[in-house]
């Protein structure tokens, strides 16, 4: 049984989420997988470089307890070098412009011989190529599957369940703030309201606006393409166009007529190897592939050329939901 040296990079709702769970879960690691672990580094913008060879108590880190030990480290590599991390969990913010500084610090986890783990799809935008061919040179893991639709199987689906299939298109409803507002909105409350309501569930992205203007399902749309279609996709090059200007009127209407909206993520192969792609609001119906996804839920529909369509649902995520897909690429990377 070998015991592996785990490191956070990023402490906030999902850092915090996963190491409850990875408590929770310490005998069932053990006995099922023959897996021990201890924590020995923890870094975020509000607690620094915290490092510590012996482990921080689990259950300390997940009730938000002061951190006790400290480091002398101020930078990424320092950190690992203090820390000797097996397997390292990236969730800092996302950042939609460059990726940064995630890639960053999930190149240096890499380089320095750690399986690298993340939640962050800038990371996919930017640097999915790079960051995989650091990983197979190094014989280590990248993995993401928390990523997109939080434990919901996307990239793993491709990877290990559907060879020899080609993906030529995909929709999806990737943003549970947006939908909880729009709902808000339908039963004649306000937009403000409607982003409380989902600020109150943790389903909101750190800035709001990465939510409400459509850059983080602009984000998965190009993390989806990169990654599963094998062209590369910026954000630039996606039609975006967020729910700021839907009212409340226009919403109950819609929602009357049993064609809601919804803000739809869509993206298609072209006959000249390129990809078409926006986000947009959209008016739903309740036949159609995504028009049950309701609340915090989130859908994707495939189309693929050995099948019509393949439709996943992930109903009512939460935090744990993401801190799974984390936990999940754990075992399967040092499995």
């Amino acid at each position: 049984m070998k015991q592996y040296n785990l490191c956070f990079l990023g402490f906030g709702k999902v850092g915090r989420a996963l190491a409850r769970l990875l408590a929770a879960k310490a005998n069932e690691l053990r006995e099922a997988y023959g897996i021990e672990y201890r924590i020995t580094g923890v870094a975020s913008r509000s607690i620094g470089w915290r490092a510590n060879l012996d482990g921080f108590e689990p259950a300390n880190l997940a009730s938000s307890q002061t951190l006790q030990a400290d480091s002398s480290a101020n930078e990424i590599n320092q950190w690992l070098r203090e820390t000797k991390p097996d397997v390292v969990f990236e969730t800092t913010s996302l950042n939609p412009d460059s990726g940064q500084p995630a890639l960053d610090y999930l190149r240096a986890v890499l380089q320095s011989g750690a399986h690298a783990i993340t939640a962050n799809k800038g990371v996919l935008v930017y640097g999915f190529q790079e960051l995989s061919q650091l990983a197979v040179a190094g014989g280590r893991q990248f993995l993401f599957e928390a990523a997109v639709l939080d434990s919901a199987p996307v990239f793993s689906l491709f990877r290990e369940t559907l060879p020899a299939v080609k993906l030529r298109g995909f929709s999806g409803i990737f943003s549970s703030t947006t939908n909880v507002i729009i709902e808000t909105m339908e039963a004649g409350r306000t937009f403000d309201e409607g982003l409380k309501t989902a600020q109150e569930l943790g389903v909101t992205e750190t800035d709001p606006s990465h939510d409400i203007d459509g850059w983080d399902a602009t984000m998965k749309v190009c993390a989806l393409a990169n990654v599963l279609m094998k062209v590369p996709l910026k954000p630039t090059e996606v039609a975006r166009s967020g729910i700021r200007e839907l009212n409340a009127s226009q919403l109950q209407r819609a929602r009357a007529e049993g064609k809601p909206f919804k803000l739809v993520a869509r993206a298609g192969l072209q006959e000249n190897g390129k990809i078409s792609a926006a986000v947009r609001p959209e008016q739903i119906g309740q036949l159609e592939p995504l028009g049950n996804v309701r609340g915090t839920s989130l859908a994707i529909h495939f189309e693929l050329d050995m099948m019509p369509g393949l439709t996943i649902t992930s109903h009512r995520p939460n935090l744990q939901s993401t801190a799974y897909g984390l936990l999940a690429d754990f075992i399967n990377a040092v499995g």
